[in-house]
């Protein structure tokens, strides 16, 4: 459904996935990876968002760590270079790369940008909301926000938060601080999955949950056409 195009970063360029949809976009979306890469299931994602009339890019922010990495979390081995790659990244980079692809679509005849992601990317579209000039972000089960909660207070444009209640990877302590932290913020809402664990809408992923699925991404969509469009 997509193609790969050349995004021009501040220390260097690197590919992005992008997925256009058939007429005018409604606006642009940045899909920002999990820990594996701009790999099948991301791919989809962007396919999704196009099929929902949205211009999607999902840049490769992984291209400072090796060429075209597109792995899947069907192994151990997969889920150990994962793991590395993920403990290996530069945030504040990543954060960077995710501005230039918002700037990138702007560049592609959309004036209103937002971003997704997930996992990590969860995280990234917290930091995007926080530090860049999208105008709405959506995050899925983002880990180590609480880390960054001191930075809501740059948050200008609407972000959205979908947190899974059972997530191994953020616990019950981090899900309490993020909701205390961020809460009360007028730009902020959270979406809490009681019985979710973390990548419940990652097809084929040992956690995901079709129904959980289905009503998050019906409120990330709902979220985007009040705010892009």
């Amino acid at each position: 459904m997509g193609d790969w195009v050349e995004v021009k970063g501040p220390d260097g360029g690197f590919r992005a996935y992008v997925a256009r949809p058939e007429g005018t976009p409604k606006a642009a979306v940045v899909a920002i990876q999990e820990i594996f890469g701009v790999n099948a299931v991301m791919r989809k994602k962007a396919d999704w968002l196009a099929r929902e009339g949205f211009l999607a890019i999902a840049p490769d922010l992984f291209w400072r760590l090796g060429k075209d990495i597109d792995i899947t979390d069907q192994s151990e081995a997969e889920w150990a270079q994962a793991f590395d790659y993920f403990k290996r990244f530069d945030l504040d980079a990543g954060v960077r790369d995710v501005q230039a692809a918002i700037a990138h679509a702007r560049g592609m005849n959309c004036t209103k940008v937002g971003a997704v992601g997930y996992c990590l990317g969860g995280l990234l579209a917290y930091l995007t909301a926080c530090r860049t000039d999208a105008d709405a972000s959506v995050g899925y089960y983002g880990v180590n926000i609480p880390a960054f909660v001191g930075e809501a207070a740059n948050i200008k444009q609407p972000l959205m938060l979908h947190i899974a209640g059972r997530d191994g990877f953020v616990d019950k302590a981090a899900q309490d601080a993020m909701h205390a932290g961020l809460g009360g913020h007028a730009k902020i809402t959270l979406h809490t999955y009681a019985d979710q664990d973390h990548a419940f809408t990652r097809e084929g992923g040992k956690h995901y949950d079709a129904g959980a699925a289905k009503i998050a991404d019906e409120r990330t969509i709902a979220f985007f056409k009040a705010n892009l469009v």
